[in-house]
């Protein structure tokens, strides 16, 4: 399990190639990017600011990531979050998933996704062309986290 939070833009093929290479019996790798949209909320958006907490982020991060291994039979997964100030397409996240079958690598990836978006200690804030703001979860990524509650 490999958790990295940092400002330096990161290599998603690399990352997921040395994931792959791991082991011999990994039959399945899903991957996840995200990077920054230029339109949020019907706005244009310039630039977006990612703030965090250095120590408690990693272990919720962590956290997160042992509760996807308790739940689903994986290998190995890793999570790339970056920080700082980024443009639009810019990547801002790789959650890459590794296990013997896609439908485990699939759930535990998209579990991880869906706590990051909504319980990982990260602030993000928003440039516009009507100034900044500080952006929340949206309804749509807490009813997505709640699926997994049942």
């Amino acid at each position: 399990m490999t958790v990295r939070v940092q400002t330096q833009d990161f290599d998603a093929g690399l990352e997921i190639s040395q994931l792959r290479n791991a082991r011999k019996d990994i039959g399945a790798v899903v991957s996840f990017i995200g990077q920054v949209r230029d339109l949020n909320e019907g706005d244009a958006v310039s630039q977006l600011t990612l703030e965090h907490y250095p120590g408690m982020t990693e272990k919720s991060l962590e956290a997160i990531v042992s509760q996807a291994k308790s739940r689903w039979n994986i290998f190995d997964a890793l999570v790339i979050h970056r920080v700082g100030t980024l443009q639009p397409l810019d990547q801002i996240v790789l959650v890459a998933v590794s296990s013997a079958h896609r439908g485990e690598a699939f759930k535990a990836c998209e579990f991880i996704m869906d706590y990051l978006k909504t319980e990982a200690p990260f602030w993000k804030k928003e440039v516009t062309n009507f100034g900044e703001r500080w952006i929340d979860a949206k309804l749509n990524d807490d009813d997505a986290r709640e699926r997994w509650v049942k």
